[in-house]
């Protein structure tokens, strides 16, 4: 009897531990089971739209490649349009022969335009190139009415948006009308083509409706056909790009539709579809059912495991929370703690809360207190900037650092533009005040981008720090310790900036780049003394760049320092040919503060056999600022190779006389800002005076820059100063063209002159 309840004790013991292990394995069991689907539905879910994404991009992607194919079109239209010399014998005095040789063959021959067509300002037909012929263009009476829309845009009589075409030249209006130019997509001859339009106009400004009605233009059609699709379909990977005319697209392709303004089809483009999320399923699906077999074994080995770690997980989670959430060098929230933060924010406003808004503020020259003091002095640096972020708002708003010199600001309560302003402005007051740190006294600067979140907003966190992160890129361009507040063509414009910093980085390695040089004249305007060496880009595409475009782009990038060795290693060279001739060559802040500049001067004047004597080097005070030791090293440094040093832009920035007395310049150039006012502000003439007297008193010599008029030359010839340059002298040319002047008998001419003597 014993031996029997025992056994049936052992029996409902095991009864009872089947149950538990029934009540555990069933609910895990179902848990892994119902996610095993959702995983499957996912996969499937995200397969589907994979490939409805996919097919979204190539159709951006075809919309994209039209728009540039018409700009391109528009470019090679206006490469023959938009000159004097188009006018003259186009507008004032036709020249038929002319057109045919300079504009019909022309587009024909090098860009294979189908038809080319002049019409008068009456939109009469006066030219028309058909195959490689001049034909009559009375024959072409009977089709004039298909190259209606293109001209009655053009000439600004079709509103906002042509009618029976699509535009796909630039789409903003102001910009495009003002030009005169336009390429569409319409019917021609039965056919789809793209037709571009231009005005024959001596540059691409145009006053007015008047003028633009009273020129005549330039039509220039180019079929859309198979082989225009199969570049473009090669360019962006889409396989059998093609029309499809009145025929259905087959099940394995995708169709595309361009419509006018009206609703009406211009052209059906066909290709097959990429389907990643197609190719993706049917490769994973085996791996996926073997990974969750093993997660369901996991899961029940780590079921146990959890259970006895839970309590001592409890424990520590609040002070791992903190750590995973703060800074550990300031105390502030870290990236994760303020993302967390800003998508509360941004569901409270879209529920009706105020807006807010988001400043993103980095340190400008932080990473020179770093290289130069050490990171201690970094550390305590940005435990200095968070004490004043801290005490400078209020208690509601966040205060985080992202890392490194990075800080970002949550501000409630955002509804006044003007109010932010005046916040990030106390935010930069504050940050750019000196602080004195284990001895030394430093200088940092602030850059601020805001992002506002209102209640119209849809974005992400990720989106709103994407845009203050473009307001700050904005900011830093337009010459930091400022603040700027996202817009939407801002997205536009960072494009294009990376497109032309890609752009010079190809320029700078293929040595696509120029080198032009300015006279700098004596003070009678009869000597050249030197020249100054400026860089020139001339785009293929984009034709000539100013450098107040690509110069900010290289700095902001870095690239500044390889343009900066490239102008200085080509002007060393060139400048060969001018025995006894001194050269000046701009220095970059950010080049100058690179531990090996002076390495890099003394390598490239070996290189090029140079002699230093004749070598000018042009640094503007910001080059000093919060660099003062290490930038007197370098400047001695510099001057015991034998260069000589100027200081830019003199009375533009802080004019301290302590870096006059420091630092071994031996020349001031004054800012052409002065030079400007000379003649209107009593004011702009005692600076120079006083300018001039500075230099002479400490032994410098003192340089005019941006002399324009004879008043102006006069006034500063008798103010003392040692030479000029400006447009008087001569504008930036190229080599020949100084070694040509040098070789000239007599003294200074004007440009008009030097290009009359050149020419004889």
């Amino acid at each position: 009897m014993v031996e029997t309840n025992a056994r049936f004790a052992d029996k409902g013991a095991q009864a009872s531990w089947d149950r538990a292990r029934l009540s555990i394995v069933i609910p895990i069991s179902v848990i892994v089971a119902v996610a095993i689907l959702c995983v499957v539905i996912a996969v499937l879910t995200s397969a589907r739209r994979a490939n409805e994404v996919a097919l979204e991009h190539e159709r951006r992607l075809l919309s994209r490649a039209l728009s540039n194919h018409g700009e391109q079109f528009l470019r090679e239209l206006e490469s023959v349009s938009v000159n004097e010399e188009a006018a003259r014998r186009i507008r004032d005095r036709f020249d038929r022969d002319w057109v045919h040789n300079r504009i019909g063959l022309w587009l024909k021959n090098y860009f294979d335009h189908d038809f080319v067509f002049v019409a008068d300002a009456s939109d009469t037909l006066t030219y028309a190139l058909l195959g490689r012929e001049s034909v009559e263009p009375g024959w072409f009476n009977s089709i004039v009415a298909e190259l209606t829309p293109t001209i009655d845009f053009v000439r600004g009589r079709s509103g906002e948006e042509p009618k029976g075409a699509l535009r796909i030249s630039d789409h903003r209006e102001g910009a495009t009308r003002k030009r005169g130019r336009a390429a569409l997509i319409q019917r021609f001859l039965g056919r789809p083509a793209t037709i571009a339009a231009a005005l024959v106009a001596p540059s691409v400004q145009i006053a007015g409706d008047r003028e633009r009605a009273a020129m005549p233009l330039i039509v220039a059609v180019k079929f859309v056909d198979e082989e225009m699709l199969a570049e473009i379909g090669a360019r962006l990977q889409l396989n059998e790009l093609h029309l499809t005319g009145n025929a259905a697209a087959s099940s394995s392709h995708t169709a595309h539709e361009f419509k006018d303004s009206d609703g009406q089809t211009l052209m059906s483009l066909a290709w097959s579809p990429k389907r990643p999320g197609s190719e993706i399923v049917t490769s994973v699906i085996p791996f996926i059912a073997v990974a969750f077999a093993g997660f369901a074994l996991l899961a029940a080995l780590i079921h146990g495991y959890m259970r006895r770690t839970a309590a001592t997980i409890a424990q520590g989670e609040q002070r791992l929370r903190y750590l995973a959430l703060h800074d550990p060098l300031c105390g502030l929230p870290n990236r994760n703690y303020f993302g967390e933060r800003l998508e509360e924010v941004i569901r409270d406003v879209r529920n009706g809360a105020p807006p807010a808004a988001v400043f993103y503020i980095d340190l400008d020259h932080f990473k020179d207190v770093n290289d130069t003091l050490g990171h201690p002095v970094g550390d305590e640096l940005i435990r200095n900037v968070t004490a004043r972020l801290s005490g400078l708002l209020r208690p509601e708003d966040l205060v985080s650092r992202l890392g490194g010199d990075e800080f970002a600001v949550i501000i409630a309560g955002a509804d006044d533009v003007a109010a932010l302003q005046r916040t990030a402005e106390r935010i930069i007051s504050a940050i750019c005040a000196p602080y004195l740190i284990a001895g030394h006294s430093i200088l940092i600067g602030a850059s601020i981008g805001i992002a506002i979140v209102d209640h119209r907003s849809e974005d992400a966190a990720a989106d709103v720090m994407r845009y203050a992160d473009m307001a700050l890129y904005r900011a830093k361009n337009e010459g930091r310790n400022r603040a700027c507040i996202y817009d939407a063509a801002m997205d536009a414009d960072l494009s294009e900036r990376k497109l032309l910093e890609r752009d010079l980085r190809e320029a700078i390695a293929s040595d696509q780049l120029r080198i032009a040089y300015q006279p700098i004249v004596n003070g009678s305007g009869d000597t050249i003394l030197g020249v100054e060496a400026l860089a020139r880009w001339s785009h293929p595409v984009r034709g000539d760049i100013e450098p107040s475009r690509f110069i900010p782009i290289a700095e902001h990038s870095g690239l500044i320092i390889e343009l900066g060795e490239w102008v200085l290693r080509r002007a060393c060279t060139e400048a060969k040919a001018w025995p006894g001739l001194a050269v000046s060559v701009n220095v970059s802040p950010l080049q100058f503060r690179r531990p090996d500049f002076v390495d890099t001067v003394e390598r490239i004047l070996a290189e090029t056999d140079f002699d230093p004597a004749f070598l000018e080097l042009e640094l503007t005070e910001s080059t000093l600022l919060g660099n003062v030791e290490s930038a007197e090293v370098a400047m001695h440094r510099l001057k015991a190779l034998g260069p000589r040093l100027a200081l830019d832009d003199f009375g533009t920035g802080y004019s301290s006389l302590a870096y006059l007395r420091r630092f071994p310049f031996d020349k001031l150039k004054i800012d052409k800002s002065f030079i400007r006012s000379i003649e209107r502000s009593p004011d702009a003439a005692a600076i120079i005076h006083a300018i001039v007297g500075l230099g002479r008193g400490l032994g410098m010599k003192v340089t005019a820059e941006g002399v324009e008029t004879a008043e102006q030359q006069l006034f500063l010839r008798a103010a003392g100063v040692h030479s000029m340059q400006g447009y008087r002298f001569g504008r930036p040319g190229s080599p020949s063209l100084i070694s040509t002047r040098l070789a000239m008998n007599g003294t200074h001419r004007s440009i008009a002159s030097d290009a009359a003597a050149l020419a004889g």
